[in-house]
């Protein structure tokens, strides 16, 4: 169930559109229809509200102007995979860098220069 603070990903006639996060879900005046603030995670940042069903908050499909959108919670994955499938695991970094031939520069260094 998509709640507060969960971030969607918006669907326009079937394509990804755009990712919001939901900032809060208040109460319309007629049953099962909410007023859905969402912040939309684009350039500029701004607020929009729709007015919404329940079952569409969680997922239904729902028409505006006649175009079809569909809101769809993003679920962050447990662990990171890369383009094959495989898990990304680094190897293990050591604690002595300068053991394997590295040099570490500070950034400090780097700020005076």
């Amino acid at each position: 169930m998509t709640s507060e603070g969960d971030i969607i990903l918006i669907y326009f006639e079937g394509k990804p559109l755009a990712f919001a996060r939901i900032e809060e879900i208040l109460p319309n005046s007629k049953p099962s229809w909410y007023h859905v603030k969402l912040l939309m995670l684009q350039v500029p940042v701004h607020t929009i509200t729709w007015i919404l069903r329940d079952s569409y908050i969680n997922g239904a499909e729902f028409t505006m102007n006649g175009k079809k959108i569909r809101i769809e919670q993003v679920i962050c994955p447990d662990d990171q995979t890369d383009q094959t499938g495989q898990n990304d695991q680094k190897a293990p970094q050591t604690q002595n860098n300068e053991a394997e031939g590295a040099k570490v520069i500070p950034f400090a260094d780097i700020k005076k220069k």
